[in-house]
């Protein structure tokens, strides 16, 4: 399983040096063996888990009442960096559910808002820029302006300390730390705002290519950095979630956005966790995104998970990939579904079960908790 063939090493003079964070601090959770036994773990680095383990994106919240109840009159990006309550609200699905893993509660673009861009979760919309970044000038201003070496341990005080607070409460369950890989979050920047086909951006990695990739190193090491935090401060796994990669052909996958997405996971490659790397709508890109240097892949719904293992040639575990639309859906058509994702599942060397895509809002709690009860007999 491991990687090492695919991945440059962080020393590369390509990629970002961190001569400050040369492996885990002793007091992290995979050092001090509180999560080295667990589960998730196991079946990330392809071997045989004490039970099948499951947890699911966008769990922290949406569809829980007490997470609408923490939340009351915070806005979302202030909530993410409030420790106590991030804290809370990661940990709420793990006391209820039973899951194997926490997700760090964030947004994928709360580095930019730590590095200064102007940016803002508009309720019903999503995250909105001041402006957008859409030329050679826009882009040589952001990193002249907001550079990556701006997320100082002072900066990134607010997210670290919500991590220490969480790996404190979890004992041995694992905390997944959270970012967005740096295509999503340059489509973002591009577009000025959510877009459903990101012509945009999609036309700048064309027009310009020169800008195009200025654009999505910053990202790369905007996002890396962040990541890299969220390890160091107690997660035992990263997850790098590239949203909008599934807009894309495979040949711009390779030449205009895989070689950001590797830049964002080297930040972390020296420190031995688990690296795992989903997109929506990214069947035809999977081999690509793990080549990016992810050792675990995050498959959605629109594709079987046997063929998903085919594609990627057995060498990685999976996670992955019931249907969010059949969590309301009669039960025994729910639990067919389940097995069926288990069994499709077996043929990798490992499985996390999730689900395709995140928890839809309206979700009933109680459906989830029995998903993850049957999980755990299988």
């Amino acid at each position: 399983m491991s990687t090492s063939s695919r991945v440059p090493a962080p020393t590369d003079p390509a990629l970002p040096s961190h001569p400050d964070g040369t492996g885990l601090p002793a007091d992290h959770p995979l050092v001090d063996g509180r999560t080295a036994d667990a589960p998730l773990l196991a079946a990330y680095r392809g071997r045989t888990p004490s039970r099948r383990p499951v947890w699911f994106m966008r769990q922290a919240g949406r569809s829980l009442p007490e997470y609408r109840e923490a939340r009351r009159g915070t806005a979302m990006l202030d909530a993410c960096l409030t420790p106590d309550l991030a804290s809370e609200i990661t940990l709420q699905p793990v006391r209820r559910h039973d899951v194997d893993a926490a997700i760090f509660f964030s947004d994928i673009v709360i580095p930019l808002r730590l590095a200064g861009v102007d940016v803002d979760i508009q309720p019903g919309v999503g995250p909105v820029m001041g402006s957008a970044v859409r030329t050679a000038d826009d882009v040589a201003r952001l990193r002249a302006e907001h550079p990556a070496e701006s997320l100082t341990p002072e900066v990134l005080a607010p997210v670290t300390e919500a991590v220490r607070l969480t790996t404190a409460a979890l004992g041995a369950t694992p905390l997944i730390g959270f970012a967005g890989a740096p295509f999503t979050l340059a489509a973002y920047l591009v577009e000025g705002r959510p877009s459903r086909d990101h012509l945009a951006a999609r036309t700048l990695m064309h027009a310009d290519p020169e800008t195009w990739r200025a654009l999505t190193e910053w990202a790369a090491d905007v996002t890396g950095t962040f990541l890299r935090a969220q390890v160091l401060a107690g997660t035992s796994a990263a997850q790098l979630f590239d949203s909008w990669a599934g807009s894309l052909s495979l040949a711009d996958y390779t030449a205009r956005v895989a070689p950001a997405s590797t830049r964002a996971l080297a930040h972390v490659a020296d420190l031995g966790v688990p690296r795992v790397h989903f997109g929506t709508g990214t069947g035809e890109l999977l081999a690509a995104m793990r080549d990016v240097g992810a050792d675990v892949v995050g498959v959605d719904h629109r594709i079987g998970l046997d063929e998903a293992v085919r594609r990627l040639d057995g060498r990685v575990p999976v996670q992955g990939n019931i249907d969010p639309a059949l969590l309301a859906a009669p039960w025994p058509v729910l639990e067919a579904h389940v097995r069926d994702v288990v069994a499709r599942g077996e043929s990798a060397p490992g499985h996390v079960v999730n689900l395709g895509h995140g928890v839809p809002p309206e979700t009933d709690p109680e459906v989830l908790t029995r998903v993850v009860s049957l999980v755990h007999t299988l």
